[in-house]
């Protein structure tokens, strides 16, 4: 195989060591929020030398890429997100051949993504740079007297500092912590900005306060200057419904109790020991199998399209589609723009955009058939992806079965062997799986359509809500193990 020769390089690389039998629940506990308090320490943390003129090009993805604009947090986990969309799609389409089942050849495709994710904090700090994006503060160069190209390479130097380092942050919550470093990181970055969207008092630039609760307050205000008359009016109906932030507190809410009990709902298959009678079990395979950790690689491949058309666009080549402030206003670029919220479909909220942008507004069948796009690659691409993140994540029907082989289960009115196991598991993993991967790709488009608090996004909402249902699950079974030391071993834990 090509990749084994690469062995000797990726086990050299950089790594946390995983720990040597058991981590209490309480050493865990600590190293994660340990984590999770240098992760906001980092995201508070400005980039030296970065022009407040300076345009984000990922703004409207933060939420879900866990980035904070400006600091040394700026690519949050777009490096490692988009390094796995390029390695599932090469082994995906047989480009690289891989048994993701066997050990060895699942601990070289590890290998590979961490290398992959080095080059892609260099490839998406350089456009930025590069394109004039992230702009080198001149000022500041004068003043320390160097050339404005040496604070260009300390800015690159600090994105990649900052790129690396969530990295390994993510290395050490999976080894040494709870739940994943990537799904806690995104909870920390979509929670923030829904609390900022309830309570920030501050104005926008329409001069009403961002938070919910100090809108309301100003709207019911004498010196609002918005009457009753006015409410009662269409306009004033769509005014509140959006501007006022009723349909994002319908749909935050409502997007919370249909994840929370999509994850409730599962197929169990009975499972009995083969050497210690009336030892029972059952094998959860849950609507949303994959969880919905795909919908990160259907944005960050929307994400990346559109970085590679807004670069092509400020050079002149607008072949793809024009941009204006990093929105794309006409060709395919505007049809693959993900939705984010009513201001991107309902048609006067577009026209009043497009208008302050100083372009003419898509009719309405442009607006339709961008919405259908978004819901096309939301759906096929929630159903591919879950079906190869299943595969390289060790989720898959065969996989399954040896995990359960192992263990001394069995099915019970079941030969007790792994190819058996197989048979009954790819009976219902592969159809649950593309069964949620489209459900998951659906609600995510009703909550993009809807928008959310806090400009959170639905795939933002959406990704936090199951992470932290996730990570309440995974808690438990923390807790039980302690309590029960002999379920570590049960369950491969020791």
């Amino acid at each position: 195989m090509a990749f084994e020769s690469l062995a000797p390089l990726l086990n050299r690389l950089p790594a946390v060591s995983r720990p040597e039998g058991h981590v209490h629940f309480k050493k865990k506990l600590g190293w994660t929020l340990g984590i999770l308090v240098l992760y906001f320490a980092l995201a508070n943390i400005p980039l030296f030398g970065l022009d407040k003129s300076s345009i984000d090009l990922f703004e409207l993805y933060r939420a879900f890429f866990a980035g904070a604009s400006g600091s040394l947090m700026v690519l949050g986990i777009g490096p490692i997100v988009t390094a796995s969309i390029v390695l599932q799609l090469l082994v995906g389409a047989n480009v690289i051949k891989m048994d993701l089942s066997d050990p060895h050849q699942q601990a070289i495709f590890q290998g590979l993504q961490k290398l992959l994710v080095f080059v892609m904090v260099a490839l998406e700090a350089l456009p930025q740079i590069l394109g004039g994006y992230m702009r080198p503060d001149a000022g500041l160069a004068a003043q320390l007297g160097v050339d404005v190209s040496v604070i260009t390479l300390l800015l690159f130097i600090q994105i990649c500092i900052g790129g690396i380092l969530i990295l390994y942050m993510d290395e050490i919550v999976s080894k040494w912590g709870i739940g994943s470093g990537v799904g806690m990181f995104i909870i920390a970055g979509v929670s923030q900005q829904i609390i900022t969207g309830i309570f920030n008092w501050k104005a926008d630039e329409t001069g009403f306060p961002i938070g919910l609760i100090p809108k309301w307050l100003y709207i019911a205000s004498p010196s609002s200057n918005i009457g009753l008359d006015y409410i009662l009016t269409g306009d004033g109906m769509l005014f509140l419904l959006v501007k006022g932030g009723i349909l994002a507190l319908v749909s935050t809410v409502v997007i919370y109790l249909m994840v929370v009990y999509v994850e409730s709902c599962r197929i169990e298959i009975p499972l009995a020991h083969a050497a210690v009678r009336g030892a029972r079990g059952r094998f959860p395979v849950k609507l949303i199998y994959a969880s919905v950790l795909p919908m990160i690689l259907v944005r960050a491949l929307q994400a990346n399209i559109q970085m590679v058309g807004l670069i092509l666009s400020s050079k002149g080549i607008t072949i793809l589609g024009e941009f204006k402030q990093a929105t794309p206003v006409n060709g395919l670029m505007y049809y693959l723009a993900p939705i984010h919220s009513p201001n991107d479909w309902i048609p006067s909220l577009v026209s009043s955009h497009f208008t302050s942008l100083g372009v003419t507004a898509p009719p309405i069948w442009q607006i339709v058939l961008h919405v259908m796009t978004d819901a096309f690659m939301l759906i096929i691409g929630g159903i591919i992806f879950a079906l190869f993140w299943i595969e390289t994540t060790g989720m898959g029907a065969k996989n399954v079965a040896e995990k359960i082989q192992n263990s001394g289960m069995q099915i019970p009115g079941y030969r007790r062997s792994s190819g058996t196991m197989e048979r009954v598991m790819q009976r219902y993993i592969p159809k649950v799986t593309v069964i949620g991967g489209a459900f998951i790709g659906l609600l995510t488009l009703i909550a993009s359509l809807l928008g959310t608090l806090g400009g959170a996004g639905g795939t933002g909402l959406l990704l936090t809500v199951s992470i932290m249902y996730r990570l309440y699950e995974d808690i438990a079974s923390q807790q039980m193990m302690e309590m029960h030391p002999m379920m570590r071993s049960f369950f491969g834990k020791e």
